[in-house]
């Protein structure tokens, strides 16, 4: 295993119920601003068990933060947060609402431009936030990564904030989602894990098994994830392996890819798809273009995850491909860029845009400009 630093400060509150313990979590003296997205939150109730536990506290709303949070809207938030003097912040909502906050956060305590700290990748001081999670997907109440678009330019990059002080988790608050969303969730947790398990065979048995474990449980739950949305115990496994996905947990001492992250980052810039479906189309291009250099571990989770054990390695290897590109099928996700009408004209801007950023990828640090475009091909 490689040399690794683990610390996550964020404090889980996880079951029904614990919306009601905002009073206790936030220290009594805060100025605090919530945020939201759209207005799903109303319609399940969540918004009005929100309002009701912080009754009589100094606070401040923000509403309206896109599914890919834009530093357009964002600066809005800011400049009211600073007017309002505010020095917590409470994210109400999935991804994109937490990621989005965690810009205001580093905003806040900044004299120029959002824009700014996402392209220098890493804020510096930030104002403290805390969650309420009301969608499974990205991880980013467990972790300070965050994304951020520019859609003036069509741009879309990560930068790293602050960690949530603690975040809530109630599995009824995804009793409203559209399938569409689940599915997506789905996908983008599925693909976290593979960005740090589909690397470099034996580096560490302990972090394989675990992010095994989590590849297992999302294929066990999916179809009834999908099917009954009401369900609490298949609704608490989907919430909770979505947040270990992405909690720095199963990324300790081994290399990590995240080439299929960065080129659908591109595509949702560049044409608005919802990040786990581009996933859902990526991941499996990554695999058949560079399946020579992650053979060793395409061979360990065809055989662990989706019991692939005969034939010549080469067989295995594409019927591992063939068992994952399936798996997104059965979410009802495409898995081809044509599905969505996306061609050549795409796959060249994003070769484009690795270049100019001298792009290089992946655990090898191989996926460039010319990579990504073979990947994207593959994906046609």
């Amino acid at each position: 295993m490689n040399n690794f630093i683990y610390h996550n400060p964020t404090e889980l509150v996880f079951g029904k119920g614990q919306i009601a313990r905002l009073a206790k979590l936030i220290p009594a003296d805060k100025r605090i601003m919530i945020t939201f997205g759209g207005g799903s939150v109303k319609r399940n109730g969540v918004y009005e068990q929100v309002i009701r536990a912080l009754e009589g506290r100094e606070v401040v709303e923000f509403w309206g933060i896109e599914a890919n949070p834009s530093v357009e809207t964002l600066r809005r938030a800011i400049a009211l947060g600073k007017e309002r003097r505010v020095d917590f912040l409470l994210a109400v909502g999935g991804g994109s609402v937490i990621d989005g906050t965690k810009l205001i956060a580093a905003g806040l305590l900044y004299e120029g431009d959002a824009w700014e700290i996402v392209l220098k990748g890493k804020a510096g001081k930030t104002v403290p936030l805390a969650t309420v999670l009301t969608m499974s997907a990205t991880g980013s109440e467990m972790n300070n990564g965050a994304v951020i678009s520019r859609y003036e330019t069509k741009e879309k990059y990560a930068f790293y904030g602050d960690y949530p002080v603690f975040s809530i988790l109630d599995p009824e608050t995804l009793y409203s989602l559209p399938v569409r969303q689940i599915a997506c969730g789905l996908s983008d947790t599925f693909v976290h894990v593979l960005e740090q398990y589909m690397t470099t065979p034996g580096q560490s048995r302990l972090m394989d098994r675990w992010a095994e474990g989590i590849l297992h449980t999302v294929i066990e739950i999916a179809p009834r994830a999908l099917a009954e949305p009401r369900d609490y115990a298949v609704m608490s496994e989907y919430m909770l392996a979505a947040t270990l996905a992405l909690n720095d947990m199963i990324r300790m001492g081994v290399t990590q890819d995240w080439a299929t992250h960065m080129i659908g980052h591109e595509l949702t810039a560049l044409h608005g798809l919802t990040h786990g479906a581009t996933l859902a189309i990526v991941i499996n291009g990554t695999l058949r273009v560079l399946r020579e250099q992650k053979r060793g571990k395409l061979l360990q989770y065809g055989e662990r995850i989706w019991g692939v054990t005969e034939g010549t390695e080469e067989e295995r290897i594409d019927r591992t491909i063939e068992a994952t590109e399936r798996f997104f099928r059965s979410l009802g996700l495409s898995t081809r860029l044509s599905e969505e009408g996306i061609g050549a004209e795409t796959i060249a801007e994003i070769e484009r845009r690795f270049d100019a950023l001298g792009a290089k990828y992946g655990e090898a640090g191989n996926v460039d400009g010319a990579t990504a475009r073979r990947i994207l091909e593959a994906c046609l």
